[in-house]
């Protein structure tokens, strides 16, 4: 089971974060987001994917900030195209599609992108990209008939845990928890105890 923690953007909040040693630690650089990113980065635990959240960015900007925050992976959150998809993936670097699922999400646009990513990412669909505190119907993912492995995100907290249990109970593929506001203070920063709590009981409990 694979953790990632998404949402950081304070620097020392980074650092206690990644004391916990998740898999995957995301910087959203989409501006309009409250958790955006506008400063530098520190290094992290070489064992701990540095992500890189886009939305709609041109290969420009997604280049120019995998250079300048050193990035491992990066997660596109919009419509980019398999063919974007593709080429970030051919210099090296993981990607990871995010689709946003709500009742009427049709699994079918998946097939084009299926060999043009390392993971899909499932969250909920908002107006708000990167951190929405919604969960979407987690039975939809009934009709997920791939073999890609994906991250399960939207709104996911310590509350979630019966149902985190119930949903990996239908065998699917899943790769990893995907967490980001329902850990934070109203400064928007990552709750260190909370997070330590969650992490401890979903290795006991999945």
């Amino acid at each position: 089971m694979k953790f990632k923690v998404c949402g950081l953007f304070n620097n020392e909040n980074i650092q206690h974060v990644a004391e916990l040693n998740p898999d995957y630690i995301g910087h959203i650089f989409w501006e309009k987001s409250v958790r955006y990113v506008n400063g530098s980065t520190p290094r992290l635990n070489k064992e701990i994917n540095k992500t890189g959240v886009f939305f709609n960015s041109s290969i420009e900007d997604i280049y120019t900030k995998i250079e300048k925050h050193e990035l491992d992976c990066v997660q596109l959150h919009g419509e980019e195209s398999p063919q974007l998809c593709k080429e970030i993936m051919n210099n090296g670097i993981k990607v990871i599609k995010s689709f946003r699922v709500d009742d009427d999400f049709d699994f079918i646009v998946l097939n084009k992108y299926e060999k043009n990513c390392d993971l899909f990412l499932f969250d909920s669909k908002s107006d708000l990209p990167g951190g929405s505190g919604k969960s979407f119907n987690w039975k939809k993912l009934k009709k997920y008939n791939l073999k890609k492995e994906f991250f399960i995100s939207g709104g996911i907290g310590i509350h979630s845990i019966q149902s985190l249990i119930e949903l990996f109970e239908m065998r699917l593929p899943i790769y990893g928890i995907d967490v980001n506001s329902k850990f934070e203070d109203q400064n928007h920063l990552k709750k260190i105890n909370e997070l330590k709590t969650f992490m401890q009981i979903v290795k006991n409990e999945i």
